[in-house]
């Protein structure tokens, strides 16, 4: 009997999987270690700690800045990393970055200023289309204020519930905002810099790799156009796809109040004291923010000083233990060992011996690969990505340094390969758990939202679209901007 629970007692399924993957990784090391021609010991050591930590990103439950961490903690006992590398990167300005960016949102949230903008937007609607473009492009503007797409989505979800409560009656217009809530979310995510973690990785890679960073201003300046165009066409091919002529016909009355009602704030009325104080903090940073080259100040110091004043006692919204719990710790430790990883594997030769072995030695000998066929692969690539990587983050951290090493080797701008890999990377919308804000839309208490039946007939048509998108930008708009490829 005893014997009879124990044996119940063990995940079967569980134990299957692990040693499938711990078959799997000791395979692909002993290939990388006895068959890597041409990459030394430290190469082949890295190689093989990276792609063991991509597996267990991939296919396991593990956390994954468990894995990362562990993986940096290999590669310093083995002498691929420095220990300061690691320790260091908690240190990078793009880290403090994030931390007073949340500090900062934290108190913007607290008084209630981005739910009354919102209500501000889409209380205008008076049509199917104008409301669906009107949360488009409040969903947008969100970017520049609330770090990170999940946050952003916590937030979105009262001011849905709202719409969805006033249209319960129009079940495909519902459906159509349930989409296009998520979709906006992580396509307008590239208009910053500090829309994801994902950008932060980018950037500290590609400064590593190359001593060419991607700053505030010029993410700012190449990412809000794609951002505005992603977004807006999503929610007009969503609202295509879900709804009937006839649905979009019929005018909409959307109020403020309701919307004030369900996020439990009020939206009507003259600001607060403490609204007004954040609308003019936040103007403030963001001016100095996007003025960067005129004055000087890097953002991250522009943003501390934003979050100091955030939560002062005299002009303050938030206290500062209140503001510190918003922060995603555990991303910004993935953040800061994936960073590490990524120096390891451009420094020991790795990520050049992956880009020589898939372009041939690119540029070194022989025909360069085309520009538009190289930038083409890492967007379709990318953009696929998330079926496998569910974690935004991971998909940047694998991705990014093969991308860099392989760009170099076929002739194209490592600049501009990386950001258009990162950009195509925000689509992620194919399944429910291919990111935070379509999981959170997907169910939501008390609303009927869409199925998985939903979100593959829509991700069918927003895939190829996205990526025609990102290509167009890549290869016509962002060299008029300042990044050839």
């Amino acid at each position: 009997m005893q014997t009879t629970a124990v044996t119940a007692a063990v995940p079967t399924g569980a134990v299957i999987r692990y040693a499938l993957v711990a078959a799997a990784a000791a395979a692909v090391c002993a290939g990388i270690l006895l068959g890597a021609g041409g990459l030394g010991m430290t190469g082949r050591i890295t190689l093989a700690v990276f792609a063991v930590a991509t597996l267990m990103w991939m296919f396991t439950p593990v956390d994954d800045t468990f894995v990362a961490l562990a993986a940096g903690l290999v590669l310093i006992t083995v002498g691929a990393l420095e220990a300061d590398v690691l320790f260091g990167s908690l240190g990078e300005p793009t880290i403090w970055l994030l931390i007073c960016a949340f500090v900062l949102a934290a108190g913007i949230s607290r008084t209630g200023l981005a739910t009354r903008a919102a209500a501000f937007f889409v209380s205008g609607a008076r049509t199917v289309r104008q409301l669906a473009h009107l949360t488009a492009a409040a969903l947008v503007a969100s970017a520049f204020a609330i770090p990170a797409t999940s946050g952003r989505a916590a937030l979105a979800l009262p001011v849905f519930l709202a719409l969805a409560g006033a249209l319960r009656e129009r079940r495909r217009v519902v459906l159509a905002l349930a989409l296009i809530f998520p979709a906006v979310i992580l396509l307008s995510a590239v208009a910053t810099l500090i829309g994801a973690g994902a950008h932060l990785i980018t950037a500290e890679m590609l400064a590593q790799a190359t001593g060419d960073r991607i700053g505030f201003v010029q993410w700012l300046l190449l990412g809000t156009p794609l951002a505005l165009a992603s977004s807006h066409l999503a929610a007009e091919a969503v609202l295509l796809m879900t709804t009937t002529r006839e649905d979009r016909r019929t005018p909409v009355e959307i109020r403020a109040e309701d919307i004030g009602e369900a996020a439990g704030t009020r939206v009507t009325g003259p600001l607060t004291e403490h609204q007004q104080r954040s609308a003019a903090l936040l103007g403030v940073v963001v001016v100095l923010w996007c003025s960067e080259p005129l004055h000087g100040v890097p953002p991250a110091v522009v943003a501390l000083v934003g979050a100091i004043v955030s939560c002062s006692p005299w002009l303050g919204t938030v206290r500062m233990g209140d503001s510190l719990k918003t922060v995603p710790w555990s991303m910004l430790l993935f953040m800061a060992a994936t960073m590490a990883m990524g120096t390891a594997l451009t420094a020991s030769g790795a990520a050049a011996w992956i880009a020589g072995g898939l372009f041939g030695g690119g540029g070194s000998g022989g025909r360069e690969t085309p520009a538009w066929l190289f930038i083409g692969t890492v967007v379709v690539v990318s953009a696929l990505a998330h079926l496998v990587l569910q974690s935004r983050s991971a998909r940047s951290s694998v991705l990014v340094p093969l991308v860099i090493a392989a760009a170099a080797a076929a002739g194209v701008s490592p600049a501009a390969a990386a950001f258009a890999s990162t950009a195509a990377a925000g689509f992620c919308l194919t399944l429910p758990s291919s990111a935070k804000p379509v999981a959170l839309f997907h169910q939501v208490e008390g609303v009927a939202t869409y199925t998985s039946r939903d979100l593959l007939r829509v991700s069918a048509v927003l895939a190829p679209l996205t990526v025609a998108l990102v290509l167009a930008f890549a290869l016509h708009v962002w060299p008029l901007l300042g990044l050839p490829v």
